[in-house]
């Protein structure tokens, strides 16, 4: 694991690299036993080429400014997915 500059870390977020989250529960709180044993997993992703209509890609371009609408994209999906596979 490498160690990223504040500047490194904003450039991946501008680029949805990384997302924050309001609800992410704050370092601190955790511990320093929490962070001894942490592991950095992501998950595994395939690079697809898709076809989507104008109306659909500007609606999720527009709901965020530009910056992470193929993460919200993603977001979307999954949410399908798991309604499906819980349904």
């Amino acid at each position: 694991m490498r160690k990223a500059s504040l500047a490194e870390i904003r450039a991946m977020k501008d680029t949805g690299k990384v997302a924050s989250r309001s609800s992410a529960v704050e370092a601190e709180d955790l511990g320093a036993e929490f962070w001894a044993k942490a592991e950095l997993v992501s998950p595994e992703k395939r690079s697809v080429h898709l076809k989507i209509e104008n109306e659909v890609f500007d609606f999720f371009y527009e709901e965020t400014n530009g910056k992470g609408h193929l993460t919200k994209m993603q977001n979307v999906l999954r949410a399908y997915m798991r309604a499906r596979k819980a349904g």
